[in-house]
């Protein structure tokens, strides 16, 4: 997997098409991501120490690494640029 934690990611299919975020965790075994802000998901949570109400909880759900693309940024002209393809 050529995706590392922290790197700028755009996603390439599902409900989140087109939106970027930056990489939280990776899961190697399973070939997933978790990407701030994409893939949200709810979560019935009981109460705990750390949560005394408990209730829904909001967090990010992992994506397949096949549906992100990894983002460079060149400084100079502050755009994305893309790997060109050899032919």
């Amino acid at each position: 997997m050529k995706i590392k934690v922290n790197d700028q990611v755009v996603i390439l299919t599902g409900k989140d098409k087109g939106k970027t975020g930056r990489v939280m965790k990776t899961l190697r075994k399973k070939d997933r991501v978790v990407v701030e802000g994409i893939n949200m998901i709810k979560k019935h949570q009981k109460p705990n120490n750390a949560n005394e109400n408990g209730g829904i909880i909001e967090m990010e759900g992992s994506i397949h690494v096949s549906n992100v693309k990894k983002i460079e940024n060149d400084t100079k002209t502050k755009k994305d640029t893309k790997k060109a393809k050899k032919d």
